[in-house]
């Protein structure tokens, strides 16, 4: 019975340990919602301290009136009015439940607007504050992009009452350091080099005169930003050597010649172009019957080559051949093209050769009478450039070019051009050329049967001629050449391009 009764009051005890922490609990969910009101001056911002810790999804009626930032580690809310208006925010507890609202009221001022118009117009530029403390709006901060200086600096000179404490970012410095030193280098100075040392550029390095080293320090002025003043320069008169010249030159002068530099080459190319058509057309036209003695018979009969025959006993024979007139017409027409190219590289006013040459023999003359001689035919150019200002060259020129008249070794035409001009580099210039136009008519001059004799007769007459022919030719020869000069820095530039010209397959 004692077991049962010791029982029965631990149950009863559990219960009301049950009971008492649910009640707790609903106490604890029931905690009333703290209801604030907050008036926030535009410019002035408002700290608010929180007594729990919240829920960093903050809720804002209407956020295009307010912004806030929130420091959970320290329980803090920053207040910032954006536009004058009523809004409210809600903030709730880790558990969800709200516990905090409040009612903020926005209120513009003079200062403000000054405030709203600053954010207005250089609120983007990185690294700025703006806002009103002290009773003073102020500007402050590090400008990183060198650029946005230049538009701050045209900003602030309308509002002479704003308090200015901006002064350039080190890393913004060293930007511009890099800046100088690769402009340098591109001006041949490229011992020397800037560095950054407290907040002034110190020009350091070597070179051979005083002109160049009056050309870095003009460098190194052109990539300055527009001048902003050292804080410590509107200070107490002590700081007034702060505000010294930002660039200080330790650039030494060594005195010596500069090496010669290396010369430059001339890579000269020359394109050789001909064009040869020619074209005739004959149509000629002959009846010129004729007839032989060899008997004295006449007969009228066709042969088997298709002439008529007369024969008459006892007297008179005869062979009437060339009945038929004869009929000649043809066409003929041709057109070649030869292109012989040229490229040579040489030193800066040094004159260059360049000859290829090909010789064909062949035989003069029949029997006892001939000899052996030969044609050359092939390309033969001298050159001498120099180069000019702006990178134009001035060349004195021969160029030859001996070719071949179609198939035929015997028979070559020559074509030279000796001349001096200027040419800027890597452009083509068409240099000289000439072109022969040559055209002629023949009438009554081309026979299409020049022999209608018998075989064997001892006499032929035409017992009449009828001879019409009309031969015409024309034939056309014009020859350009092209010359394109280049200047480079060695003789092995573009040697990977002729390369694979050359390249064949393995």
């Amino acid at each position: 019975m004692v077991a049962a009764r010791l029982v029965t009051i631990f149950i009863l005890s559990l219960g009301i340990l049950n009971l008492a922490f649910a009640q707790d609990s609903s106490s604890a969910s029931a905690l009333p919602v703290v209801e604030k009101e907050l008036e926030v001056a535009m410019g002035i911002d408002a700290v608010e301290k929180v007594e729990f810790d919240y829920n960093p999804k903050v809720v804002i009626g209407s956020d295009n009136l307010l912004k806030l930032i929130l420091v959970p580690q320290k329980r803090e809310i920053i207040f910032r009015g954006l536009k004058p208006g009523r809004t409210t925010v809600t903030i709730r507890d880790n558990l969800g439940d709200i516990r905090l609202r409040y009612t903020v009221v926005i209120t513009a001022t003079g200062k403000s607007n000054v405030v709203a118009e600053l954010r207005e117009l250089i609120g983007d530029v990185e690294g700025l504050d703006i806002g009103i403390k002290g009773g003073k709006v102020f500007i402050g901060g590090e400008i990183v992009v060198p650029d946005d200086i230049g538009r701050v600096s045209k900003v602030l000179a309308s509002y002479p009452e704003v308090l200015t404490l901006i002064e350039l970012s080190p890393q913004t410095q060293r930007i511009i350091a890099r800046k100088m030193t690769d402009e340098l280098a591109r001006n041949n100075l490229k011992d020397v080099s800037v560095r950054i040392v407290n907040k002034t550029y110190w020009l350091e390095g070597v070179v051979s005169s005083d002109g160049k080293k009056k050309l870095a320090v003009t460098i190194a002025n052109a990539y300055l930003p527009p001048k902003i003043a050292s804080l410590a320069a509107t200070g107490e008169t002590r700081y007034a050597g702060a505000d010294s010249d930002p660039i200080i030159d330790f650039i030494a002068v060594n005195e010596k010649k500069d090496p010669q530099p290396a010369p430059k080459m001339v890579k000269v190319t020359a394109q050789f172009v001909e064009l040869a058509k020619n074209y005739g057309k004959v149509f000629a036209f002959k009846w010129a019957p004729l007839m032989g003695e060899d008997g004295s018979s006449i007969s009228f009969g066709q042969t088997q080559t298709g002439n008529v025959t007369s024969t008459s006993k006892g007297t008179l024979s005869a062979t009437i051949s060339g009945l038929f007139p004869k009929l000649n017409a043809a066409k003929s027409a041709g057109y070649a093209r030869v292109i012989q190219s040229g490229m040579i590289i040489t030193r800066d006013g040094k004159k260059a050769t360049i000859t290829k040459n090909t010789q064909t023999p062949f035989a003069v003359g029949t029997g006892d009478f001939s000899k052996a001689t030969q044609s050359n035919v092939g390309l033969n150019m001298d050159v001498e450039p120099k180069i000019l200002e702006q990178e134009k060259i001035e060349m004195a020129l021969n160029f030859s070019v001996t070719l071949t008249v179609g198939n035929d070794a015997k028979v070559t035409t020559s074509n030279t051009i000796s001349t001096n001009l200027v040419i800027k580099s890597k452009e083509s210039a068409a240099i000289g050329g000439i072109v022969q136009n040559q055209s002629s008519t023949e009438y009554d001059k081309t026979d299409p049967a020049p022999s209608t004799a018998t075989s064997g007769s001892t006499a032929s007459t035409p017992l009449f001629r009828l001879l019409r022919s009309k031969n015409y030719s024309t034939t056309k020869t014009q020859y350009v050449m092209f010359v394109t000069p280049e200047i480079i820095e060695s003789a092995s530039v573009g040697t990977e391009e002729i390369r694979k010209k050359f390249r064949r397959r393995e």
